[in-house]
């Protein structure tokens, strides 16, 4: 059992949904996001509801890399040593490119892809000089194709994460560290916010829920929740582009 997490950007959305799931489950929990006082009302809310989980929080804005692996050295020495590493901080939103909003468009890269490669390797140092641990991303339903719009550099981040899950996986084959990556579906938060298509919409618990079974399952690659988005995935797949626009 991975008794003791880490969850990056869990002040809120799905980062702070999972927290109270696994806290559900018993499990100690190293938190950090930007929002020192969202954390401290979160840990205050675990510690009424489970007494038994220890909660330990650190600010972090993950954008500034090099504070990255401290804060993780940090956590891990306060909980002693992390079990899994959930690299879930990210944005949503985007401008559809070539429309003057290239700023918008790098602080979605930088933050869902740069960080997110600041993240893990940050937590594979930790889990090769331990020889365990297990690495997961989150990425989304949208890494699969090209999408059009708000979504496009959104979708490229999130494909670009995936990819760069599967090359971990791949360089750590003949270790005991485990890597996942999960492709949340619609799920209630912040991100989703602006979802046009809100007919396979869950609220964050249920979607939360599902996130960490998935999690917990520990297989490479998971869709969550998994009806409808494993069979929209593959549709997505093999959907000529043109239908796929009009249909996201």
């Amino acid at each position: 059992m991975r008794t003791n997490i880490l969850i990056t950007g869990a002040s809120t959305g799905l980062g702070r949904g999972m927290a109270l799931e696994f806290a559900a489950r018993g499990r100690n929990l190293a938190l950090c996001a930007r929002r020192l006082e969202l954390l401290e009302a979160l840990k205050a809310e675990i510690a009424g509801r489970f007494p038994g989980v220890k909660v330990a929080i650190r600010p972090l804005d993950v954008n500034e890399h090099a504070q990255v692996p401290m804060v993780f050295r940090a956590l891990s020495d306060e909980l002693g040593g992390l079990d899994r590493i959930i690299v879930n901080a990210g944005v949503g939103g985007g401008a559809p490119v070539g429309t003057g909003r290239f700023a918008v468009n790098l602080k979605t890269a930088e933050t869902n892809f740069v960080a997110a490669l600041a993240q893990c390797e940050a937590a594979v140092e930790l889990f090769r000089a331990r020889q365990a641990g297990h690495l997961v991303t989150i990425a989304s339903v949208a890494a699969i194709r090209g999408l059009p719009r708000y979504q496009t550099v959104y979708a490229a981040t999130k494909a670009g994460l995936a990819t760069l899950t599967e090359g971990i996986r791949a360089d750590l084959w003949d270790t005991p560290i485990r890597v996942s990556a999960i492709y949340p579906g619609y799920i209630e938060s912040d991100i989703s916010s602006g979802a046009r298509k809100r007919m396979f919409l869950v609220d964050t618990a249920t979607g939360c829920r599902a996130l960490v079974r998935a999690i917990e399952s520990e297989r490479p690659r998971c869709f969550v929740p998994p009806w409808p988005w494993a069979p929209m995935a593959l549709l997505m797949r093999h959907l000529p582009l043109g239908l796929l626009r009009r249909a996201m």
